[in-house]
């Protein structure tokens, strides 16, 4: 499922690249711009989860919007293959770096981190 959602993304951002250029807008930035623009896009998609939230302990309590989140969380995985995807990481590759880190992470926890 992960390859399929690296693929559709891939497919997706080729498309936003033939569409930007196509306008005549700037479409070719290097490693260090995709890292600083798909951060802030995956940041602004994280405060728009958190308003999905009941941060605000000053207010009253509202119903939370499952679907919201969802959507917002789904907004941030969006952003977040596509720099996978710039910085040349494969769901492959994101499945082993996530093995390696899981696995660091309950050695952690086990040994009282």
């Amino acid at each position: 499922m992960l390859e399929e959602i690296f693929k559709r993304q891939k497919e997706v951002d080729d498309l936003i690249a033939e569409v930007k250029k196509s306008e005549g807008l700037e479409y070719n930035f290097d490693k260090n711009e995709w890292i600083d623009k798909m951060t802030t896009a995956i940041i602004a998609e994280s405060m728009e989860l958190k308003e999905e939230s009941n941060w605000k302990w000053w207010k009253k309590p509202k119903d939370i919007d499952i679907d919201a989140i969802r959507g917002e969380m789904v907004d941030i995985l969006h952003f977040w293959v596509s720099l996978c995807t710039k910085l040349d990481l494969d769901a492959k590759q994101v499945f082993e770096e996530y093995i390696k880190k899981n696995e660091e992470n309950r050695r952690r926890q086990k040994e009282g981190y």
